[in-house]
């Protein structure tokens, strides 16, 4: 991680010499000096990181050269606190820690330094001589021993088995690839070799070919064809033979042949690349590649490839695997009430991953008792990371060393949370986005990068989706319990953060980042000038006192802590640029908050506050301003978000790309026209005769891909038709209050994916299918008190992409109907509080890819006949997930599932 830090440190110090803020001759020198000894710095860091673990030296190194970058930060810093500081001299209380020292100084200590770090390793080059990275043997074990696992010793992949046997033998296609993937240990190979070993005599001739990280493509079809000769004297190897030669070989052997081929643990895209054009793609052949990397099966685009994800098995099967493996001979579960609770805390750390309950099985195959099983347990990360599991840990830090310097701080982020949190996606973005993890580049804004960031590391398997947006994007992430122990193991020899549990963690000098989990901590008069984030997870009863100990601070997450008003000394942490009170009490922002010039983010969701200081328009970089409440009283209600107020001043803020949800005025809509960089707006309480200005302010904002108006009141009017030229880029739309009739400029949101009409009222000669239908991109559709009329008709070629589509309060509507071959995308239906609507839709039965029904407050006489044994239970038949619930004491208590 030293090299990240390095690398975010030398973008930082060009930043402050092309600003030129009050710095010296001399201290622009130096800075220019310590430029110069970064850049060598990041490409030591590079070339060492594969060696590290091979050489005592080396780490020796590496923390130094760590140390340094962090000397660095300190004084660049420094600077800053000094220059955001209302008078010139230094505050002796915050580098207490550091010395009375000028910055000049402080520069030619640093310098010194490096100079003895290069002496060192100049004087050491001749000694350490360099070694391939360890993990080559963690290679070999990934692959070998899952090819000599007796077939017996195989479970919980039946089912996956029969599809991927049936997938094999199924001679629709000419030609098949099949990528499986999965994290490391979760069984894809032993899986394939399943398949490989029962197919394999079908075909003409097959090949079974294991892919290291270091193979290259040249190699890769040299050892094919050296395997396919073997078997037939008529061919011969010529060793030396160029790459086009190999390949048209190979080509011209496979030409008139059925086969089989196999590539195991396949790791880069260029491998794959270099081969597939290799192979003839006739005779019904197939080809199967096993691989932790999800991005390269996504890179493949062609109509004969497809992906299988390893599914975990599920916990009856996880403690058969643990039977199998801990107790071979007897087969005996830990009857013991204390011995099986301590098995089955330890198999839920595995989550159903082959790997972990194999090797925790081994550990206990001689008899445990209680306590041995209780420290194990406890004593998880350690085992994983060097003990009795440390060949779990192995395996899965291949993964991790696999990834490019810039994403595994990304990776490394997941310790700050605990091993079962579930981090929001937005929250975790923005998080790396203040930490600098993200790099700026023209044309590309650094959410959307941060976006490729999070999904290259799903697509890796080391992190996880948690519950899907209606888009397929994840709303919530995490790791796997046993990556999350990866992550802290790597955490604390990286020095990367510090964990504060129970007291027992040590807090050091080069302590950067603090996360607080499920303990007190008490802030006040403590000298933490050296922390740059601070964590207090959710539950965290925390007395939250900031001390001027704490002032080189830049990130403070305090979601769901003990708060009820904005804590004291926040104000003085002039250098913060992400501050998080969401789900706490307070009720006002003080008008101190002016002076956090670097502020980037504010997240004030779910508190109390209704309105903001006029100060606060002097954040000039802040870029997501979120404010709001919701009360929820079993259904949302038409008022049920509470925004806030704000000064017309805040057009000042003119990076500012999310403001919801704000109050609006007259004024307030003029200045939003000022305010080119919003991306996100969310509007309430717009009275009638806004229409033409409000018109006129969405028109400029060209960059907005979320926009959410709500009227003064439900009868109020939104005059929204005078808009001629919508943001080009728009995909999610929210109106609530009445329309007159539907907007036309809707039809041109070519890429919008959700809209939702909420108390709209269109007549019936205003049916808003008419318009929604031909919008190419639509996934999500919402219709709430949007429609007068008595019938709805979904027709073939309309809604071409419609995933969910939502009906709520429809009152007058009598009628659904759902032509044949229409809605050939539709996942999920839900009807709720449509008093009058008397059966299910019409033609349902037709909507193959349905999979879920869900019913809200509906009448009886609708419910009734598709339970089952009903007269219309064939007609749903075929959804997996059918649930009713209604509504009792202003909650949904009551669920009935007719599944």
């Amino acid at each position: 991680m030293a090299e990240a830090a390095a690398t975010f440190l030398l973008q930082k110090s060009d930043n402050w010499l092309s600003k030129e803020l009050s710095l010296s001759d001399d201290v622009k020198v130096g800075i220019k000096r310590l430029n110069s000894e970064l850049s060598m710095a990041t490409a030591i860091l590079k070339d060492l990181d594969a060696q590290r673990e091979q050489s005592n030296q080396i780490q020796q190194w590496i923390r130094l050269l760590q140390g340094v970058t962090y000397e660095i930060e300190d004084v660049l810093d420094m600077r800053a606190y000094q220059i955001s500081h209302q008078n010139t001299h230094w505050s002796i209380a915050v580098w207490s820690g550091i010395g009375n020292h000028s910055i000049g100084s402080l520069i030619k200590e640093i310098e010194a330094n490096i100079t003895s770090i290069k002496d060192m390793r100049t004087s050491n080059e001749k000694t350490v001589s360099p070694h391939p990275a360890s993990t080559s043997s963690a290679h070999r074990e990934s692959g070998i021993a899952p090819l000599y696992t007796p077939e017996g010793e195989i479970v919980g992949v039946e089912k996956q088995r029969e599809e991927l046997a049936s997938w094999v033998l199924d001679l629709e296609r000419a030609y098949k690839v099949m990528f499986v993937v999965g994290m490391g240990g979760s069984g894809k190979t032993a899986l394939v070799k399943l398949v490989y070993d029962q197919l394999k005599t079908d075909f003409d001739c097959h090949v079974w070919l294991t892919a290291s990280k270091s193979v290259s493509s040249e190699e890769l079809l040299s050892i094919m064809l050296s395997k396919l000769c073997n078997k037939t004297a008529q061919h011969s190897v010529n060793p030396s033979q160029a790459l086009q030669d190999l390949a048209s070989t190979l080509n011209n052997y496979l030409q008139d042949k059925r086969y089989l081929i196999i590539f195991d643990d396949l790791w880069t895209t260029e491998v794959w690349d270099g081969v597939k054009y290799v192979l003839p793609r006739n005779n019904c052949s197939r080809v199967i590649i096993t691989t932790r990397r999800g991005n390269i099966a996504s890179s493949c685009r062609e109509s004969w490839v497809d992906v299988h994800r390893i599914q975990a098995l599920p916990l009856g099967k996880a403690r058969e695997l643990f039977r199998r493996r801990s107790i071979p001979q007897s087969g005996v579960f830990p009857s013991a009430k204390g011995q099986s609770l301590w098995v089955n805390k330890l198999l839920g750390k595995c989550e159903g991953l082959p790997l972990g309950i194999i090797e925790i099985g081994k550990v206990l195959s001689r008899e445990k008792s209680e306590s041995e099983l209780k420290k194990l347990h406890d004593s998880l990360q350690v085992e994983v990371a060097s003990g009795q599991l440390s060949s779990i840990g192995r395996l899965l830090l291949l993964s991790y060393d696999d990834l490019p310097y810039n994403l595994k701080c990304c990776f490394l982020y997941m310790s700050m949370f605990g091993e079962y949190y579930l981090v929001k996606r937005r929250t975790l973005i923005r998080l790396w986005i203040a930490e600098g993890f993200i790099p700026t580049t023209n044309g590309k804004q650094v959410e959307d990068i941060a976006e490729e960031y999070l999904q290259e590391l799903i697509e890796r398997n080391l992190m996880q989706a948690g519950e899907l947006d209606f888009d397929g994007r994840p709303q919530t992430c995490r790791v796997h319990t046993l990556m999350h122990k990866i992550a802290l193991s790597k955490s604390e020899t990286e020095k990367f953060c510090t964990i504060w549990t129970n007291h027992r963690c040590e807090i050091s000098e080069q302590t950067r980042r603090l996360s607080i989990q499920n303990t007190e901590f008490t802030m006040a008069n403590k000298d933490m000038w050296h922390l740059r984030t601070l964590f207090a997870c959710l539950n965290t009863k925390t007395a939250i006192r900031i001390s001027s100990g704490f002032k080189l601070l830049k990130i403070l997450h305090l979601d769901g802590a003990s708060v009820d008003s904005f804590p004291n000394g926040i104000d003085e942490l002039l250098l913060l640029k992400y501050l998080c009170l969401s789900n706490t009490r307070i009720k006002l922002i003080p008008s101190s908050i002016g002076r956090l010039q670097h502020l980037e983010t504010l997240n004030l969701k779910h508190t109390f506050v209704t309105a903001v200081p006029n100060t606060l328009t002097k954040l000039a970089e802040l870029r997501h301003l979120l404010i709001c409440r919701y009360n929820f009283n079993g259904y949302l209600s038409f008022d049920a978000v509470i925004g806030f107020n704000v000064s017309t001043e805040i057009s000042k803020l003119t990076n500012l790309q999310k403001l919801s949800f704000v109050r609006a005025d007259h004024k307030l809509i003029r200045e939003l026209t000022k305010m080119k960089e919003l991306r996100k707006l969310g509007i309430i309480d717009l009275p009638s005769n806004s229409g033409p200005i409000l018109c006129e302010a969405i028109q400029i904002l060209k960059d907005l891909y979320s926009l959410n108006m709500t009227s003064l009141h439900r009868e109020e009017v939104l005059h929204i038709q005078g808009i001629d030229n919508p943001p080009p880029l728009l995909q999610r739309l929210y109106l609530k209050g009445r329309l007159e009739k539907m907007p036309q400029w809707i039809s041109k949101l070519h890429d919008l994916v959700r809209i939702r009409l909420k108390w709209s009222r269109l007549r019936q000669d205003n049916n808003p299918i008419t318009i929604l239908g031909e919008l190419p991109s639509l996934l999500e559709l919402q219709l709430l008190d949007a429609y007068k009329g008595d019938r709805l008709d979904f027709l073939v070629g309309r809604f071409p992409k419609l995933k969910i589509l939502d009906f709520d309060q429809m009152e007058e509507l009598t009628v659904i109907r759902i032509e044949h071959r229409a809605l050939s995308c539709l996942q999920k239906l839900i009807i709720s509080r449509c008093q009058n609507l008397g059966r299910i839709p019409l033609g349902i039965e037709n909507v193959a890819q349905l999979k879920e029904l869900r019913l809200g407050d509906m009448p009886r006489q609708f419910v009734e006949p598709i339970r089952r044994n009903g007269p219309m239970r064939r007609e749903v038949e075929h959804i997996q997930k059918i649930h009713s619930t209604h509504l009792q004491n202003g909650t949904h208590c009551a669920l009935d599932d007719l599944s």
